[in-house]
Order: structure tokens, then sequence, then C-alpha cells
């Protein structure tokens, strides 16, 4: 309990220092967000706020995870380090993605297809290490009716490689108003903070309180009006991290609860695109993904934040006692 707390605090005051320079550092480099034209008119107002701002909390999280779980590392434990390296790989491609669009000056850096083999191929890489070093076997425990579902395993590793690149282009995609993807996130780390104490994984623990601790630094400087977004190289950052997460536990199911706010993000997108082609020109919702509805609808960027972090909150306990008494014994 004394590293995970250690680890939170330590995290938090880093980000909220780097913070500080980082923000002006930016600007001075004229990393400033496009703003895309077809989204909401009020968020061109937000043209040139600085971007990348992940790095204020990956670099915490990083010095802090790899000082303080070495110990865990020296007794042969590896969860820790790897859940952090997917995230930072993951990050990796956002912060290319990123760097190439202020290069630029445009919303586009790299295109679909190459960010999606590059994570195809980090995911699969992540899987198969876990597989080999004996942290995940091929079966799939179901959250509420405590059972094992037997898969072979290339079955396991198509849904997991395919899973996992959904659910980080799904965090991707919840960040699009302030303070948003940090919000839906804090509370999903620290669900796996409270299974990493219950299971005694003192590695993967100091890694939630580091990360925890750098999203609540972040979101003093994120939270509405924004002075600085995480860019793709944060919320990417994040996808990858709670992916990895949940395999390193062995219940990859439980993304679909904890995370359906950024799963119902990604099918009011789709939903959208579809019934726009079905209806020819008609929409579903008055704008996608469904946090840009909901501000159509009058809702401010608070409201929107607060409510889908309310309702993560929610859905964490809901998945916590629904494991808690099948999967934790």
């Amino acid at each position: 309990m004394f590293d995970i707390f250690f680890s939170f605090v330590a995290s938090l005051v880093m980000t909220l220092v780097i913070g500080k320079y980082l923000i002006p550092y930016l600007r001075v480099l004229k990393f400033g967000q496009s703003i895309l034209e077809i989204g909401p008119k009020w968020h061109l107002k937000k043209q040139g706020i600085p971007t990348m701002g992940g790095i204020m909390f990956i670099v915490p999280t990083t010095i802090v995870t790899l000082i303080l779980s070495m110990k865990s590392v020296i007794g042969g434990d590896w969860r820790a380090i790897l859940v952090l390296g997917f995230a930072l790989i993951c990050g990796g491609i956002g912060m290319i993605d990123d760097y190439t669009k202020v290069v630029k000056h445009q919303n586009q850096g790299l295109t679909a297809l190459q960010k999606l083999l590059l994570q195809i191929a980090a995911a699969a890489v992540f899987l198969v290490v876990l597989r080999l070093l004996g942290y995940m076997d091929t079966r799939l425990y179901i959250p509420f009716f405590h059972r094992y579902l037997e898969l072979p395993w290339i079955v396991y590793l198509v849904f997991a490689a395919v899973a996992t690149v959904a659910m980080v282009n799904a965090t991707n995609l919840t960040d699009g108003v302030d303070g948003l993807a940090a919000s839906v996130t804090f509370p999903v780390v620290v669900f796996f903070a409270v299974m990493a104490i219950s299971l005694k994984v003192e590695g993967v623990s100091v890694f939630t309180g580091a990360f925890a601790g750098g999203l609540l630094g972040f979101l003093f400087y994120n939270f509405h009006p924004a002075k600085i977004f995480m860019g793709d190289t944060g919320s990417l950052f994040l996808g990858g991290a709670v992916c990895a997460l949940a395999f390193v536990f062995d219940i990859p199911l439980i993304l679909f609860v904890v995370g359906q706010v950024y799963i119902i993000e990604v099918l009011s997108d789709v939903i959208q695109v579809l019934y726009f082609k079905a209806t020819h020109g008609k929409r579903f919702f008055k704008m996608a993904p469904i946090h840009h509805h909901f501000e159509m609808c009058g809702w401010s960027e608070v409201r929107v934040t607060l409510t889908f972090a309310f309702v993560t909150v929610a859905l964490c306990v809901v998945a916590y006692l629904g494991i808690c008494n099948g999967f934790l014994r």
C-alpha cells in the first residue's frame, strides 16, 4: 500500500511540475492543435492550444514505475514492465502521428492503415510475450458467471489482438472534449489498482498508482478550459495501458464493462456512418462521436465529462463486484 501511495504522489507532483514548463515550451515551438471544421463550431476557439501533452503523465509514470517496480522485477515478476512497455509503444505511435500533424500544420498525421498495422504488430508481440512468460493462458474468464471459455491459441491471439487494437482506438476517439479521456480513464485505472492490491501484484500496483497520479496531475491543466491537449501521444498511451492491464490480470472481457464509455463512443461513430449511408444523408445523432451529440443538445463540456466519468465509476464498481466472488478467490 505504501508503494502505490508513494508512486501516486510522486507521479502527481512530477506531472504538475512538468506541466508548468512544458505548456509554455510547446507554445514557443507552436505545437498547437488544429481543429477540424466538421466538429462543433465552438471548438474552433481551441485552435492553437498545445498538443502532445500526454508527455506530461507518460514521463512521470515511466520514471516512477521503473524505479519502484525493480523489486518485483528482481523477484521475477515482469508484468509492470510489460504493461509500461506496451503503453509506451502505443504512445510512441501516437507521438509520431502528433508530430506529423504539427509539422504539416494539418489535422492528419499517419494514415489509418499505417496506425492500424503498427498497432496490430505491437499488440501481437505483447500478447505472445505474455503467453511465453506464462502470464496469460487461452482461457477467457467470463465475469459475473465465473466461468472459463477455453480457446485454441491462434483463435485467442486473433481475438485478443483485434480487441486490443479496437479498445486502443476507442480510447483515442474518446479524447474529444476537455478532460474527457483522462476523467474516464482515471476510475478504470483505480479499478485495476484495486485489483492489483487484491491480488498482491506489487509491480503492477506501482504502475497503476503512478498512472493515476499522472492522470490527476494532467487534469489540472486539461480540465475545461483546457490549457493543453494530450494528443494521440497521450490517448493511445491510455488505451494501451488499459488493455495491457486487463491482459496481465488475464481478464480481458472486463474491458467490455469498465471500458463501456469507450465502446459507446466507437459505436456511436459506426451507427452514424451506417445510418447516414443507409438513409442517403440523414443522421442518427446530431453529431458523432456521442460526446459531441450531447454538446449539440446543449450540454456543457464539463457536464459531458463529469457524466461520462461518473458512469465509468459506476461500471467499475459493478465490474469489481462481478468478479470479486469468483476470480479473486
